[in-house]
């Protein structure tokens, strides 16, 4: 799956131009499959419409090599897609993500223990069942969770508009009839911004279910 590489970091992207996938990129417009969510029985994903207008774009890159790329409408939607190349032409995992809560954290012990519930291998969040922990998966024991640096752009050919130190963690469910729902729980760090509590609710999409 599409986060499984995701345990490290490496030099934080210098400007470039930004890479297309499947034709994705920042003034795109991505149509979805709506049977995607739809069919799936008591998921926490719902979306009352099946485009996405790309406003801004993301680039992770990985010590191993591999790159993150996430596509951001102005609502705060995700899409993201996972390659080894640096273009995205060989990109075939896709998740789609929606904001779940955000908040600010109250004081330095809020910060920690938020931190320390990410290292768990469940994840309990108000108005969702249980999710297990998707990293380390079979692992009960706490695990650390995983730290990178995104730059985003909102502009095709300029330099990044921020840089955002990320920590993070992944969980998961089945759904029925045969489908998996995803939550990200992320510690954000914007250089110059606020620090904030983050979930996200997704699932995996097929080649099939979106275009550009």
């Amino acid at each position: 799956m599409i986060w499984k590489s995701l345990f490290g970091i490496d030099d934080r992207p210098a400007r470039s131009r930004l890479a297309e996938v499947r034709n994705i990129t920042i003034g795109r417009t991505v149509r979805l499959d709506a049977l995607a969510w739809r069919m799936l029985e008591n998921s926490g994903f719902q979306l009352d419409r099946d485009t996405l207008e790309i406003t801004a774009q993301g680039v992770v890159k990985l010590d191993d090599g591999s790159h993150v790329h996430r596509f951001y409408t102005d609502d705060e939607l995700m899409l993201q897609a996972v390659s080894q190349q640096a273009n995205g032409s060989d990109a075939d995992d896709f998740t789609l993500f929606r904001p779940w809560s955000s908040s600010y954290p109250a004081d330095r012990d809020d910060k920690e223990a938020f931190l320390r519930r990410m290292s768990r291998p469940t994840w309990d969040q108000g108005g969702l069942p249980p999710f297990r922990r998707f990293w380390y998966e079979g692992d009960e024991r706490d695990q650390p969770p995983v730290q990178l640096w995104e730059a985003v752009y909102y502009e095709r050919d300029a330099d990044p508009v921020s840089h955002i130190r990320q920590t993070c963690m992944l969980y998961a469910r089945d759904l029925r009839p045969a489908g998996l729902e995803l939550l990200l729980a992320l510690a954000m760090a914007p250089e110059g911004g606020d620090y904030t509590h983050e979930i996200m609710v997704g699932l995996p999409l097929g080649l099939a279910e979106f275009t550009a």
